[in-house]
């Protein structure tokens, strides 16, 4: 792929997220289910039409691939939501601040995600056997998603959270969008930073997961960065429209288990048996969209929008920061 499309692909990344931040979210307010779902609209519009410029441009193989990235990238970016209700419930995270979190964690999946899709590209260019490596790591993960399904670990309680509170000076409490102030001569995190630590640490364990399954359906460095990208530059406005309504979602993970099983044999099999991008494509939208809609109509009337997150009970602003870090063992 020539540098002026990748340069040409960043640049109108960037200039995508400097409209999100410094127009629709320079202020901080607390993100409606209406905004949230007409912004989620917006994103999954430009990702479908860059996909389809990649169609026409590149031709229907790369445009099938770049889609099955995309699906497989946008599925898995669910099962993400879960954490961040977990984290933001757990550090008491206003909602009005949440947005912040996300953008910025969104900046830095984007950078990590990259390193990693290079560094993969590159390994798989030289050392070719490794793919049954990759293989096997996402089978043995879609084993463990299918058995520990009803199971989220609270990051919160995790090893990065107490070595951050160990190592990183902290405010008691949150000081606007602020991930740092002053007092006095002395540089301090707020529990905003906290939080954006633990995202960013959830998103580099999830794309263990998400990259290895992108590179099952496409060996291009260009078509898995920027399905990739596409799927999770949506992922702060899924966010808010889906938290409501993420306990719903009852079967999604048996589906999501079911796509990294699917394509983790689909690389272990690379040698013997080549599945056409179209057959997986159809495959992985069936999977996806099965789970969801069997997990929709099994919850019928269970939930709305308007609860709270499991896992994210309702955000008491007085009681921010510091108090609620210490009561984490």
């Amino acid at each position: 792929m020539d540098l002026w499309v990748w340069v040409a692909l960043i640049a109108g990344i960037g200039g995508l997220l400097a409209v999100d931040l410094l127009v629709l979210h320079r202020d901080a307010h607390e993100v409606s289910f209406r905004e949230a779902s007409l912004t989620s609209v917006a994103w999954i519009g430009i990702g479908l039409a860059f996909g389809a410029g990649v169609w026409v441009l590149m031709g229907p193989t790369a445009g099938g691939e770049y889609f099955a990235g995309y699906l497989i990238e946008k599925a898995l970016a669910v099962d993400n939501i879960f954490v961040f209700a977990l984290i933001f419930g757990a550090l008491a995270v206003p909602k009005r601040l949440q947005h912040r979190v996300l953008f910025w964690g969104v900046v830095g999946a984007l950078v990590f995600r990259g390193m990693f899709i290079a560094g993969g590209a590159l390994i798989l260019e030289r050392f070719h056997w490794t793919i049954y490596v990759f293989g096997a790591l996402l089978v043995a993960t879609g084993v463990k998603m299918l058995l520990a399904r009803n199971e989220h670990k609270d990051p919160s309680h995790g090893v990065v959270m107490r070595a951050f509170r160990r190592l990183v000076p902290t405010t008691d409490d949150y000081v606007g969008q602020h991930f740092f102030t002053r007092r006095g001569a002395t540089l301090l995190a707020t529990p905003l930073f906290a939080a954006l630590v633990l995202v960013e640490t959830t998103d580099v364990i999830f794309a263990v997961d998400s990259i290895p399954a992108i590179f099952a359906v496409t060996d291009d460095p260009f078509l898995v960065f920027a399905s990739n990208a596409f799927a999770i530059l949506g992922l702060r406005a899924l966010y808010f429209m889906l938290a409501g309504l993420i306990d719903r979602f009852v079967f999604l993970k048996i589906g999501l288990s079911a796509v990294l099983l699917f394509v983790g044999a689909k690389m272990l099999l690379s040698s013997v048996i080549t599945v056409p991008i179209w057959m997986s494509l159809v495959v992985i939208a069936t999977l996806v969209g099965g789970s969801i809609v069997v997990s929709l109509r099994a919850t019928r009337g269970g939930s709305n929008e308007d609860e709270p997150a499991k896992g994210q009970p309702p955000v008491d602003e007085r009681a921010l920061g510091r108090a609620d870090l210490a009561r984490m063992p």
